[in-house]
């Protein structure tokens, strides 16, 4: 007697779609960064002159309860103007950053004013950011796969498939986040009130779904 074996293979259909997620939230925390550039013929009255700024710009900050301070970038460049075809030797810039992290957003103006009256001459950026960002992005990625889903199901009703499509594979695609908001002094920051405004939080997927 001769067993015969049959195997069954179940061949499914599949699609591919992509899926987005987005919410917002009230930002909490603040990085500034700000500075001091000084000019001078001469390096070491340059950097004299920088550090006597800068020192007055960290008992200021001090002084307003901000002891989040790092140094961010110091700076020495040669500076060189061409004047009639020539080059002339124009001296030294000395630039010296800080980046400051402010959890009281409604300080942020006043903690640029007087840092601008105590000597600051660069207002580089400023970034709103959300201390705890993890629970955001999650309901973001729930929102994702959700949407992938819904388009699925849309799909599958338009073809007059009765079967519910099923995940096969879920692949989370990480995005950049948004750019920060950036000022400079020429912007006339100094005097104006700063609004965070929202963060958003985007989460995207791609998933295979079978049918």
């Amino acid at each position: 007697m001769n067993n015969s074996t049959m195997q069954n293979t179940l061949e499914y259909n599949t699609m591919k779609l992509s899926g987005k997620g987005q919410v917002t939230a009230d930002p909490d925390i603040a990085i500034l960064r700000l500075g001091v550039k000084t000019n001078n013929q001469n390096l070491t009255d340059a950097q004299t002159e920088n550090a006597m700024i800068s020192q007055n710009v960290l008992d200021t900050l001090n002084q307003l309860g901000i002891t989040n301070i790092k140094t961010f970038q110091y700076n020495i460049d040669k500076i060189y103007e061409f004047e009639n075809g020539k080059q002339i030797d124009k001296g030294y810039m000395v630039t010296n950053m800080l980046e400051i992290r402010i959890n009281d957003l409604k300080q942020i103006g006043n903690v640029i004013d007087k840092s601008v009256s105590a000597g600051a001459n660069i207002i580089d950026l400023i970034e709103f950011d959300i201390s705890n960002i993890e629970p955001y992005y999650l309901e973001a990625l729930n929102l994702a796969v959700m949407n992938a889903y819904t388009k699925a199901r849309s799909i599958s009703g338009i073809l007059g498939i009765l079967i519910n499509p099923v995940p096969k594979q879920i692949t989370e695609n990480t995005t950049a986040p948004f750019p920060p908001r950036s000022f400079n002094l020429r912007e006339g920051i100094a005097a104006t009130p700063i609004e965070p405004g929202k963060k958003q939080i985007e989460a995207n997927v791609m998933v295979e779904f079978i049918y």
